[in-house]
């Protein structure tokens, strides 16, 4: 892959499986909060899968869009698009039903210092979308920062690790699953509690910001020594196949690659491949942010993409300057401040 075309294309390609697992549920599609990191390729991932599955259903991308060049995109792509502001309640209920609804929409850099709006996108919101669509299917993006640190050497927390969440974002989306969970109880409302980190392409991410560092001869510091990463295209084909998963109360799906990832061994990857050393910094911690998502795995199978092909998908991306996004994953922080 050259060219951000030839990568959107390789992120769309559905798998027999995912159009299987499409096949299963019924009705439309809505994306809440489609405008972001991972919402546009799992826009016409879904309309890619329809198409070759034969299937009758629509994919329908909400979100401010800020940006027209995304919106325009996702149209010629077959995704019919809304602009709405989430947080209004006339805009929201004038969104039309679907059966299927993934929630994507959330607020986690800036929080800093803008506390307020963090917590009502994560945690006011969902009460109301809960509402809205309390007669669908809802899969909740949400995030592995809800759990504790957890020993490197342990596999990381697996889905019965209670929530210890560490700063106000985390704080903000354990609040956010557990309003989903208020109104799954009380009206019945099928949902599964989706936990990600990281998903990566080779515009952002943890293996980027690392090969970055190495290319640019900057010191990369393995505090946080270890981490979670899955191939975004794999992170949306697990979305879309987790609205056969959704249950009352709500179901919960950790989405990772299998390996533990050591940061000083993948910058070391990075510095074969690119020709220049690894400057490492500090010492690795004996805990960090780790989730072991086997559950995924054994009802999903493994990713597609292995973490070597990432690795070198990313080398030779940013060797030869490939676009980039300014959206970095703070991976490294240890004491939730974002």
């Amino acid at each position: 892959m050259r060219t951000i075309q030839e990568l959107e294309a390789k992120l769309a390609e559905p798998s027999e499986a995912l159009i299987q697992d499409l096949s299963r549920v019924d009705g439309d599609i809505i994306i809440l909060g489609v405008g972001g990191k991972m919402g546009p390729s799992l826009a016409r991932l879904a309309v890619n899968a329809i198409r070759e599955g034969g299937l009758n259903k629509r994919v329908i991308g909400v979100s401010r869009f800020s940006d027209d060049t995304v919106r325009s995109e996702l149209e010629e792509a077959g995704v019919e698009t809304i602009s709405s502001n989430l947080l209004s309640d006339e805009e929201l209920h004038a969104l039309p039903d679907a059966a299927n609804i993934l929630y994507m929409a959330g607020n986690k850099f800036g929080t800093t210092g803008r506390e307020h709006f963090t917590w009502a996108m994560n945690t006011y919101l969902p009460g109301r979308v809960a509402e809205k669509y309390k007669d669908s299917r809802i899969v909740v993006f949400s995030s592995g920062n809800i759990y504790p640190f957890m020993p490197y050497g342990s596999g990381g927390a697996n889905e019965s690790v209670m929530p210890e969440p560490i700063g106000e974002y985390a704080q903000s989306c354990l609040g956010r699953e557990r309003i989903f969970e208020y109104h799954s109880h009380k009206n019945g409302t099928p949902m599964l509690f989706y936990r990600l980190n990281y998903a990566i392409d080779m515009r952002y991410g943890v293996l980027l910001e690392i090969a970055k560092a190495v290319n640019e001869s900057r010191a990369i510091n393995v505090a946080m020594g270890h981490a979670n990463v899955i191939w975004q295209g794999d992170a949306n084909s697990m979305a879309l196949r987790c609205l056969t998963e959704c249950t009352s109360p709500p179901s919960i799906m950790n989405i990772t690659g299998p390996e533990t990832v050591s940061i000083r061994w993948a910058a070391e990857q990075f510095a074969k491949r690119i020709g220049k050393e690894a400057i490492i910094e500090g010492t690795e911690s004996e805990i960090a942010l780790l989730n072991n998502a086997s559950k995924s795995h054994q009802r999903f199978g493994y990713p597609s993409v292995s973490l070597l092909q990432m690795i070198d998908w990313i080398a030779e991306w940013v060797q030869e300057g490939g676009a980039t996004w300014n959206k970095p994953t703070h991976f490294q922080e240890r004491k939730g401040k974002f």
